[in-house]
């Protein structure tokens, strides 16, 4: 069965897309790849605003954050990095792994970090050697204040490492303007593609902290230093160390032409629009969002637990009655939200109606008195 896919990720992908992809393969060298190539290239610098050195790197965004986190930092060193969910404390896990001092910069669960804090932290801590930040927390839904987190990390001249896997390409995120040295993001979320691409920004200060003594990243594949090498040397034909998804990068271009052909402006605008729509349509027939709108993100909604069903009885109605996948909470929320992803094919009209029809038609299987059309009230004409 083929499902509709409003979850925090990946996103349903659009047709032309797939056609894009179901091309067939084309060798990952040589002049005709590398038009391609440094178009896409472009494409992405344009989405992520960023003039600074740009990776495309094969596989998921938690191996361009093992990445980041090992080229810039050594054994011992410390690093603050903010938790307030799931998978800030994962970020927090990946710098362990480096033997990174892990110094946490905390909020409840459901709260965004707070500059202020960040600032106390790097005063109690001036051995911090950089910041790491998730800036959409995908497990509450949460979007962090990027922007005034950067800012007072400017202020103590130390590098931010941003997660921002689950928010670039569907909020507001100008890398070079906000001064953001390593940004991490992914094909499959807010840039509408199939699974298996991550991408690194790294800014002219980020590569001072790669290149300040000879110590050495871990490893090879998931090292800045190979892949700049790479890029170097080899720019003209082979700018990467490894054998590129090639089809994968087809997909790729497909959907970046897309969406900057909408314009990246009436693409988060397509989002916000989509969450209003969710939000609007399940408060309109008794649904709590675990999270202020003044703080929500646009990309996904984390709705509470009503007393009279469980999570899951839900996600199986739309799942098998409609075709329509959701996904639960995890840690501590497990079983006391589910989250509506509004990504990709999931957010326009149609797709939403489909969704609120379809929870309406569950309320009234379970007894409440829910009009047809209530949770409609949000959609914009």
């Amino acid at each position: 069965m083929r499902y509709k896919l409003f979850i925090p990720g990946p996103c349903e992908v659009d047709e032309k897309v797939l056609a894009a992809m179901a091309q067939p393969t084309p060798r990952h060298y040589g002049p005709e790849w590398m038009r391609v190539y440094r178009e896409v290239m472009h494409l992405l610098k344009q989405v992520f605003q960023t003039q600074n050195d740009l990776f495309l790197i094969p596989g998921a965004g938690s191996a361009a954050l093992d990445m980041a986190l090992g080229s810039l930092l050594r054994e011992g060193e410390t690093v603050v990095v903010g938790n307030n969910g799931f998978f800030g404390e994962r970020l927090g896990a990946i710098a362990q792994a480096h033997g990174l001092r892990v110094v946490w910069l905390t909020a409840p669960q459901g709260r965004p970090l707070d500059p202020d804090d960040l600032r106390k932290v790097l005063e109690k801590e001036p051995e911090a050697r950089a910041v790491a930040v998730v800036h959409h927390e995908t497990a509450t839904t949460v979007l962090n204040p990027l922007r005034e987190l950067a800012a007072v990390a400017n202020e103590r001249g130390v590098p931010i490492i941003t997660d921002a896997i689950s928010s670039l390409g569907g909020v507001p995120l100008p890398v070079d303007e906000w001064n953001i040295d390593v940004c991490v993001t992914v094909a499959n979320k807010c840039l509408e593609c199939p699974p298996a691409l991550a991408f690194v920004s790294v800014s002219r200060r980020a590569w001072e902290w790669v290149d300040r003594d000879r110590g050495a990243a871990h490893g090879w594949y998931l090292n800045l230093r190979t892949w700049r090498e790479y890029a170097r040397k080899w720019s003209d034909w082979h700018p990467y160390p490894v054998t590129l998804p090639t089809n994968n990068i087809l997909a790729l271009q497909s959907s970046l032409q897309r969406i900057l052909a909408e314009g990246l402006e009436a693409h988060y605008e397509r989002y916000r629009q989509a969450a209003q729509a969710v939000r609007q349509g399940l408060g309109a027939v008794g649904f709590e969002m675990l999270v202020e709108e003044s703080f929500a993100s646009p990309i996904a909604t984390a709705v509470k637990a009503r007393p009279e069903f469980k999570v899951d009885e839900l996600a199986r109605y739309l799942a098998q009655e409609h075709g329509i996948l959701i996904s639960g909470g995890i840690g501590p929320l497990r079983g006391k939200i589910f989250r509506v992803g509004h990504m990709g094919k999931a957010s326009p009209r149609p797709y939403l109606m489909e969704f609120l029809f379809a929870v309406e038609e569950f309320m009234r299987g379970k007894g409440f008195d829910v009009r047809p059309g209530a949770t409609f009230v949000g959609l914009v004409q």
